[in-house]
């Protein structure tokens, strides 16, 4: 059985140690850890060549996801966001053939026309995230959303964060149940609260590892998912393999051990 793909969000070893070694020094740490994708995050780059990034990832065959902070719809317009477009060529240039972004503020006036036009010009896939905000992080718009997407048939797929519907106080069964068939990307995510009332991520528990592999069971077999919590240790390697193997395992049936 073909083992699901597993992506890496950078952000998970810390900003400080990203921007200090560079996101390129995380290539043979994903692939050593048998990762199949690398998630850039646009947040953390420092000086780094995309072509470099590029070869490094392609000679390691690992397959890129490039992350935006940028979202598709700003409040008050209806076109998408102008810098889309420069996203998307980003995206290109880092050897990515997805790009995540948030979706913003969307509403029933946005012109998903003029965003066909321009996804007609790049060979990247736009990847819509629920991220933590109250315009850009609730299941209605997302509903809305791509009930659009699907009249006008657009290629673009949802990265669903388990974490993120916390942060709205929305169940992340619904938002499964809801939206799973636009899955392309899922970030997991545990979330914990912070003695001062602060959401945080945190690594999984197993219960948390077994709620992932329930909402799975409503998006497409073997979608592609991704760690985006704190990935911190001594041995990088040796922790992102133990993730990533954990990852893979999530909405595979159990085998039942053979009786001696």
């Amino acid at each position: 059985m073909n083992k699901p793909p597993v992506s890496i969000s950078l952000s998970s070893y810390g900003a400080d140690l990203v921007r200090q070694r560079g996101q390129g020094s995380f290539v043979e740490v994903l692939a050593a850890a048998g990762a199949t994708h690398i998630e850039w995050r646009e947040e953390l780059l420092t000086l780094e060549d995309p072509a470099q990034l590029a070869d490094a990832t392609q000679s390691r065959s690992l397959e890129s996801v490039y992350s935006s902070p940028m979202e598709l719809w700003l409040a008050g317009q209806s076109a998408p966001n102008p810098e889309l477009l420069s996203a998307l060529k980003r995206a290109k240039a880092f050897g990515a053939k997805w790009l995540k972004i948030s979706l913003g503020y969307f509403t029933d006036n946005n012109e998903l026309q003029t965003l066909a036009l321009q996804l007609q010009q790049s060979p990247v896939q736009l990847l819509v995230e629920n991220d933590q905000t109250l315009h850009g992080g609730r299941i209605e718009p997302f509903q809305r959303f791509f009930a659009d997407v699907e009249q006008h048939q657009l290629p673009i797929k949802m990265t669903f964060d388990i974490g993120n519907w916390q942060w709205q106080d929305q169940s992340a069964a619904s938002a499964a149940r809801l939206l799973g068939r636009h899955v392309g990307y899922v970030h997991c995510k545990a979330v914990a609260r912070r003695a001062d009332g602060k959401l945080v991520a945190v690594p999984p528990t197993a219960s948390d590892l077994h709620l992932w592999g329930q909402l799975l069971r409503h998006m497409d077999h073997g979608v592609m998912r991704a760690a985006e919590y704190p990935l911190q240790g001594d041995d990088l390697v040796q922790l992102t393999s133990e993730h990533v193997a954990a990852l893979a395992r999530l909405g595979q049936p159990r085998l039942e051990p053979a009786h001696v």
